[in-house]
């Protein structure tokens, strides 16, 4: 009995703390407890019903179960429907039934020592993954640096060409001058 009297204090007591920190700035703090009470009466009304909450239940099950999207496709679909769907797909299924035979078949080999330890191995991938991606820029410079260098020895040699042609075109000129001045003689061969 003292021990119910202790913790009915404390519970008054735990109260009026709350009613005091409710009604900071007003003139009148409002009762808890009052606004308690009634929530009270309303859960004993609730649970007095419990046919109600049954159908209430049963109301939010329905709601549940209307809310799947494979609800609207059952509905919407009817069998015959769905039967032909099945007939129409009736000759891929062997491939199918094949494919996952050999899913099946392979399973051991997915859950082997090598492909369980990927994970570990994620971080070297990663590295060897940005080390090729720098090789290829890399790569991809000296191929640009070799076709720049390419097209300068093209335009070097053109030019080189240029100029020794001009220059045999000059020579030609000077030789046919002096042969027509009679000062040398063409070998004969």
């Amino acid at each position: 009995m003292a021990g119910e009297m202790a913790a009915l204090q404390q519970l008054h007591w735990r109260l009026e703390e709350l009613e005091q920190r409710m009604g900071v700035g007003t003139g009148e703090p409002p009762k808890v407890a009052d606004e308690l009470v009634k929530v009270q009466v309303a859960l004993s009304n609730i649970a007095g019903k419990r046919e109600r909450i049954k159908i209430l239940f049963k109301k939010i099950e329905d709601v549940i179960k209307y809310l799947d999207p494979q609800y609207i496709d059952r509905m919407a679909v009817p069998d015959t429907m769905k039967l032909q769907f099945i007939l129409a797909e009736e000759q891929a299924l062997p491939s199918r039934v094949a494919l996952l035979e050999q899913v099946k078949n392979l399973e051991p080999v997915l859950d082997s020592a090598s492909i369980q330890a990927a994970p570990e191995h994620a971080a070297k991938l990663q590295r060897l993954s940005q080390i090729q991606i720098q090789q290829q820029e890399q790569c991809e410079q000296f191929t640009d640096e070799v076709k720049m260098l390419l097209e300068n020895y093209n335009k070097t040699r053109n030019i080189q060409t240029l100029l020794l042609s001009k220059q045999f075109v000059q020579w030609n000129e000077i030789l046919t001058q002096l042969e027509a001045a009679g000062e040398v003689k063409p070998t004969a061969e």
